[in-house]
């Protein structure tokens, strides 16, 4: 695991706990810190499933990056992108589709220094620091209008990163922003937390998360998720739990699939 802080950005702390590190450190990456792995193992006491649902949010996310390929989709940007390692965009989106292009955009600024690092060397791959809550400034930035073209359908990618915002910041109407900006074709992947299953321990988790992160997010309803992809026409199995979505035999489906409580779909824009 990443102990040695002298490759830390300045300002940042690795005595506090991040949300990439943590989900790098259930996915079992090795970009994480003693304070990561610390509420990471504190969040599998409240929920003994949180590392699974990690693992079934990033087979849901490989699974979708194919199916966009399959599509046609040969670009795309993957918003609150964490660090790309395991099963990353680039690389799952490069088997079908070699001439594929991918920008990811994080907030983190730990997050950004190693994704630097992993996609140093890809011409065809880059990350961009920027805020979900400014649309206009990831899509208008030099990085994203070099690798994307906004006239030919993209793969918006928005897994496990909604939820991080509050209501406040008015989720519905950033997702819609971005859907506005893209052209016809494009298609939104989305997976998201929700209390639709077990309200108890999503508070629970929920609330052992805020202890640590600074954090306004929240988990949400099924209704208050499908309108998130609104404006999208919503593909086939609909929104489900993630182990749900277009399984192949490879992927394993638990007998209760909400156990895993993510929900996940994706839409396309007519």
């Amino acid at each position: 695991m990443a102990q040695d802080p002298g490759w830390v950005p300045p300002g940042v702390d690795p005595g506090q706990a991040n949300g990439a590190r943590v989900y790098d450190y259930w996915l079992g990456g090795r970009h994480n810190f003693l304070a990561d792995q610390d509420l990471a193992r504190a969040m599998a006491a409240v929920d003994s499933n949180v590392r699974a649902i990690a693992r079934a949010n990033r087979a849901f996310l490989g699974r979708a990056v194919r199916f966009l390929t399959e599509a046609g989709v040969s670009q795309f940007l993957d918003i609150g992108s964490g660090i790309p390692t395991q099963g990353n965009v680039h690389e799952v989106a490069g088997e079908s589709c070699p001439s594929a292009r991918v920008v990811y955009a994080d907030i983190d600024p730990v997050a950004i220094a190693h994704s630097k690092a992993i996609l140093a060397g890809h011409p065809s791959a880059a990350v961009i620091q920027a805020d979900l809550r400014d649309p206009d400034a990831i899509l208008d930035h030099p990085v994203t209008r070099r690798l994307i073209d906004l006239d030919q359908p993209v793969g918006l990618l928005l897994v496990a990163v909604v939820h991080f915002l509050g209501d406040a910041d008015e989720p519905w109407a950033l997702v819609a922003a971005l859907r506005d900006r893209l052209p016809p074709g494009s298609y939104l992947v989305l997976s998201h937390a929700t209390s639709e299953s077990r309200p108890e321990v999503t508070r629970a988790a929920s609330a052992m998360y805020r202890s640590r992160v600074a954090s306004k997010g929240r988990t949400r309803s099924r209704a208050e998720i499908e309108r998130l992809l609104d404006g999208f026409e919503v593909v086939d199995p609909g929104l489900v739990y993630l182990p749900l979505w277009r399984p192949t035999p490879d992927d394993e489906v638990p007998p209760d699939p909400s156990r895993l409580w993510f929900l996940a779909g994706v839409g396309r824009k007519p």
